[in-house]
């Protein structure tokens, strides 16, 4: 029983597009067979070293770069709009819409039932709590000043025995820990909590929040130790996997993102980091497979494997491994 989910079409909530640039306004459908309007759209460029953009609702056309410190940009260059089924970019830049280029933009719709919100809020330097619309407790917290520059703030709540008194930043960085960033307070599922430091409160600073909750059979935010075996952990997701980000939290690793529509077939070793500008690049190392429930670790390197390490991991869905009416997914 707990292999069966509430989203049989997970779809309707996350789709990966790759598609190429072509310098001029142009609509992007996106290729899934159910119709989706993103509220959030990350956009990596594969084959050049270009700064990442991030586009939500919240935002109009103002973007942010996970790569970056950098407060938001006015965006209104190269973003039109989110559509009904996709995006529409404009202009000839190189990091969204370039001739001939290619890139991959990951697509979220903001939805209670699929465990996805975005808040945005106005910092007052003081130790509070902010609403937050999941009704369920966060799992993934990905935070960013808007006004000025300061690093991303990211909460796992598997990613230390007190996650609340720590973060990571889309740097690669190792774990660490302030008081100031979540107030050493864990989220609920009506609020989070901040502290006082600039980079998650400072006053008259304006700041988005994008969350995440796990919801079984579509996605999963979770860590595991690495054994340093070439055939290593099984990560059981109760899923098929469309999308994964993995990093390692005790050293300067970078943050390394996968997706089946860039990898069609395991093993799976072709990956874009989200805190650099670096072209998508495929490893001389298996890495892992995807499978009909999860992640079978095929690499030993410390990417995803060193022995003893602690990694965290984002897991979405591309298909449940048991759907609602008890007909299981397909493997690759």
């Amino acid at each position: 029983m707990a292999a069966y989910t509430t989203i049989d079409d997970p779809e309707a909530y996350f789709q990966a597009k790759i598609y190429t640039g072509t310098g001029t306004s142009t609509a992007f459908t996106l290729d899934g067979d159910t119709n989706m309007q993103p509220a959030l759209v990350w956009v990596k460029r594969r084959n050049g070293a270009t700064k990442s953009m991030v586009f939500d609702s919240a935002r109009a056309a103002n973007f942010l770069q996970t790569e970056s410190s950098d407060a938001e940009q006015d965006g209104a260059d190269y973003f039109v709009s989110l559509d009904s089924d996709g995006f529409t970019f404009e202009g000839s830049d190189n990091s969204n819409n370039s001739s001939s280029q290619t890139y991959v933009a990951w697509c979220w719709k903001e939805s209670a039932t699929a465990g996805f919100d975005i808040v945005t809020y106005t910092g007052d330097g003081s130790a509070r709590t902010i609403a937050h619309s999941l009704s369920a407790v966060p799992h993934l917290m990905i935070l960013k000043s808007r006004t000025y520059a300061e690093n991303w703030q990211i909460y796992n709540h598997k990613m230390a025995s007190d996650p609340e008194t720590d973060y990571l930043e889309f740097r690669n960085t190792a774990i660490a820990d302030s008081a100031g960033t979540w107030n050493d307070t864990a989220p609920t599922s009506s609020v989070f909590s901040v502290g006082d430091r600039d980079a998650t409160n400072k006053n008259t600073y304006t700041y988005i929040n994008y969350l995440w909750t796990e919801k079984q059979g579509f996605s999963k935010f979770g860590s595991y130790t690495g054994n340093g075996n070439a055939d290593g952990t099984f990560i059981h997701l109760s899923f098929r996997p469309a999308w994964i980000m993995f990093k390692h939290t005790s050293d300067t690793q970078s943050w390394y993102i996968y997706d089946v529509k860039r990898r069609t077939y395991n093993v799976m070793n072709t990956f874009v980091k989200a805190d650099t500008s670096q072209a998508e690049s495929t490893s001389g190392v298996n890495i892992f497979d995807v499978c009909s429930n999860g992640i079978k670790i095929r690499g030993d390197g410390s990417v995803i494997n060193t022995n003893g390490v602690t990694y965290i991991y984002a897991a979405l869905a591309e298909a449940p491994f048991v759907n609602s009416n008890g007909v299981p997914c397909n493997a690759r």
